[in-house]
Parts: C-alpha cells; structure tokens; sequence
C-alpha cells in the first residue's frame, strides 16, 4: 500500500494505492492525515488508483479477523465518507478502474466523478455478497444517485462500465485512461477559490441527513 499525495498547481491530487487500496486500519489513518495536509495547503482535492483499481472498498480480510472491532471499523469508514461529503474544498474522484462497495462509495462522496472510459466497472456488490447497506451507507448513495438509478446500483449488484456510469449519473465524465487524471484537473481548476468555511457549511447543510445516518 502506497498512498501518496502530489500537487497540480494548488490542487492536491492524492493516489489512494497501487494496489487494491482497500480500507485497512493503516490506510484510513493515512489518508486521514493526508487530508488534514490538504486542507492546509490545497484549493481542490482529487483522487485517483493507479493500475487496475480505484478502490475495493472495505478490507474484508482484516474484518473477518478483527471481528470484533467490526462496529468500530464501520464506524471508521463512514467517518471518512462523512468528510469527504463536506469536504471545505471541491472534491473530484479520478476513477482510474474498479471502483467496488466502499470503494464506489468513496467516489460518490465527492462532488463530482470521472471514470475511465474503457475498462473499470463502478459497483455496489452488497446484495451478492450478503452485506446489506447501513443506513448511512444507503442514504449516502440515495443522496447522490435518481431513485431508479439507486435501486438498479443498490438491488441489483449491476457493474456499470464508464458508459453506462455516465448514463446512471454514477459518474460526471469518461475520459481514456491516459487522460483520466487531466480531465479531473480540468473538471476541478474552475472551482478552487471559494471560501472553505463557506463551502463546508455549504455542504453540511445539503447533506446534512447523510452525515447525521453515517455518524
């Protein structure tokens, strides 16, 4: 797991991993920090995998180990969720590839999505693998998605490709995968500027039911 965080300017671009990049208890708390790092210092926030993956969500060997701790470790992940759904800066996922469950979650948390055109799905496979959505979970995607929409993303396990995510509203924009980082960079540029407490309270105001169901 390689996080790491570089600049376009005065947006901040932050690669999740070069793996997977699912939600370990060392990866939350890196990220986590990472964004602390960005509020200080950035106008505008991507993200973005590298390789085959954006993200595939909750890290499912560790929970089945730490079965324990799973109220915590939900917890955790919605947290994240939460902060970047009022994020005091704009927000664009740079989905490079799969975007799976959490995964996918994370990219809808953000203001706005582009997807690799060609290859990737973006998915909620809750329903085939036995995990229904919390509340917070659900109200998260339903905040962001048209209900038909929703309940095909949420019922239904379907794995949309960038074409179809772009139809869904899954997703703002497609771009090849070479360009996948620019089109966020261009999508992000004309939006920086705003005034973060504004901004955030903003958006704490528009989601204010979500953040309440994720907490």
């Amino acid at each position: 797991m390689t996080t790491n965080l570089d600049y376009e300017d005065k947006i901040a671009v932050l690669t999740l991993g070069d793996d997977e990049n699912r939600f370990s208890p060392d990866w939350l708390e890196t990220v986590d920090a990472h964004l602390d790092t960005v509020e200080r210092e950035a106008q505008g926030l991507i993200t973005i995998g590298s390789g085959k993956f954006y993200s595939n969500g909750l890290d499912l060997d560790w929970l089945m180990a730490n079965g324990d701790r799973a109220e915590w470790y939900v917890a955790r992940v919605q947290a994240l969720f939460a902060r970047i759904l009022t994020f005091p800066l704009p927000t664009v996922a740079a989905v490079n590839g799969h975007a799976f469950g959490a995964g996918a979650m994370l990219g809808i948390a953000h203001d706005y999505r582009v997807m690799r055109a060609d290859r990737g799905y973006y998915c909620f496979p809750e329903v085939d693998i036995d995990i229904p959505f919390t509340p917070g979970m659900a109200a998260l995607i339903q905040a962001k998605l048209g209900p038909q929409a929703a309940v095909t993303a949420m019922t239904t396990g379907h794995r949309f490709a960038g074409p179809e995510a772009l139809a869904a509203g899954l997703v703002d924009a497609t771009a090849a995968e070479s360009a996948v980082r620019t089109t966020a960079v261009e999508r992000i540029t004309p939006l920086v500027g705003k005034n973060p407490a504004t901004l955030a309270a903003i958006k704490t105001t528009m989601y204010g039911a979500v953040v309440a169901a994720l907490h």
